[in-house]
């Protein structure tokens, strides 16, 4: 094998590599803490959080267990746009959906 052609084989795992890690990197650095995970056949809430201020809060969903995913999720958006998981088992969330079928139902 010529000399130019072991050396540009030699470099090909290495670039392959590199950008391997660098869309792991970026993957990793999308994902803020609480933030959903968009797929369709998973859960979406990798992390939660305990709350937020319910003034911060434009709209909440509350997505039951399913075939997707075998807990609830809670995903709340912010007035900033932002997504970010709840969890469903503590008390600020819980009463704030208390309050969210009551009104409903009132309605």
């Amino acid at each position: 094998m010529a000399p130019a052609a072991s050396s540009a084989a030699a470099r090909a795992p290495r670039l392959l590599r590199a950008a391997l890690l660098l869309l792991l990197l970026v993957a990793a650095c999308r994902r803020a803490a609480g933030a959903p995970v968009v797929t369709e056949l998973r859960c979406q809430c990798v992390k939660t959080m305990q709350g937020i201020h319910i003034k911060n809060m434009n709209s909440v969903k509350v997505t039951p267990p399913g075939p997707h995913c075998a807990q609830t999720e809670v995903i709340a958006t912010l007035k900033n746009g932002q997504d970010v998981c709840l969890n469903p088992a503590a008390p600020m969330v819980k009463k704030m959906i208390q309050k969210m079928l009551a009104k409903s139902s009132t309605n």
